[in-house]
């Protein structure tokens, strides 16, 4: 069965962007760029929820990656933009990552933001979180995490400082309580 992974950077507070979805605060290295790297190895599909979709092109959307489909969930787009690279899905997120988790193929990267982690989570979707956390307290913003239906216990994977003063945090889904 494929591996879902749902993680990303955040603030020590537990946020994935500021209040006006601002990430200047997130510090790049060349650790980071390894730990990316070494995060894509086996994926080849990226999921997406349509507003971190929205900021990624607005941020000018990134370079198809060879081998990776991106999935972006939406209710409300109808189909994707011209020139955006992925597949659009209106399906329920649940079912659709069910299916296709029990399909043959690689690991599965969530990119999608808190709802969409969160909602993978809840239906028991999810096998590892991993943060970089970063030095910063943001005091408000979107959060990596919603609501939880309920308690999910984790298992440490990997804790290790990482450059520029962030720490790199991995945890392998235990159970749900």
């Amino acid at each position: 069965m494929r591996k879902v992974t749902y993680g990303g950077a955040i603030s020590l507070d537990g946020f994935l962007a500021g209040p006006n979805e601002e990430i200047d605060w997130l510090r790049y290295s060349d650790d980071v760029a390894e730990i990316m790297k070494e995060s894509f190895r086996g994926v080849d599909a990226m999921l997406m929820g349509r507003k971190t979709f929205d900021f990624a092109q607005r941020m000018g959307g990134g370079p198809p990656m060879k081998g990776v489909t991106t999935y972006v969930f939406s209710r409300t787009m109808t189909e994707m933009p011209d020139g955006a690279d992925g597949e659009l899905v209106s399906e329920d997120v649940a079912d659709f990552v069910r299916r296709i988790k029990g399909e043959e193929g690689g690991d599965i990267l969530v990119m999608g933001g808190g709802e969409l982690g969160t909602a993978l989570i809840d239906a028991g979707l999810v096998d590892e979180i991993g943060f970089s956390i970063q030095p910063v307290l943001l005091g408000g913003g979107i959060p990596a995490f919603r609501e939880l239906s309920t308690r999910v216990e984790l298992e440490l994977i990997e804790a290790r400082p990482i450059e520029p003063g962030c720490v790199l945090l991995r945890y392998r889904v235990v159970n749900r309580a």
